[in-house]
């Protein structure tokens, strides 16, 4: 099974669990939803959620989303320093809440970094 990840604010999802699909602010905004690999999680969660409390991160089943993912470069706007290398997952509706196989809770560190939580780890390519 291939999946990606999402962060997401706990209070937000426990919202949107309840409805059949989840629309984040970015799918209205920019036009589709962001993704990460196990790989990006930690470089997008610090550039873009340091400090944030209560967060979590969503972990989707790919073979449940009603479109193919696309997979693309960054939004660099400027900014010289992605978060983390290579493509990135964007899709490009909202997103069916039974894509989400699991919800994994992800704290900050007290210096308001992040590290990949010990039950993403088997997600890592080898």
């Amino acid at each position: 099974m291939l999946t990606i990840l999402h962060i997401i604010a706990r209070d937000a999802w426990e919202t949107a669990r309840l409805s059949p699909e989840i629309a984040v602010p970015s799918l209205k905004s920019e036009g589709f939803i962001h993704f990460s690999t196990a790989e990006q999680l930690v470089g997008v969660a610090n550039k873009h959620y340091r400090g944030a409390k209560d967060l979590v991160v969503l972990v989707v089943d790919i073979g449940k989303l009603p479109i193919p993912l696309r997979w693309e470069a960054p939004n660099m706007l400027g900014d010289t320093s992605a978060p983390a290398p290579g493509l990135f997952p964007h899709l490009y509706c909202p997103l069916p809440t039974d894509a989400v196989i699991d919800v994994i809770g992800f704290p900050c560190q007290p210096d308001g970094t992040f590290s990949l939580p010990p039950a993403l780890h088997h997600f890592l390519k080898a």
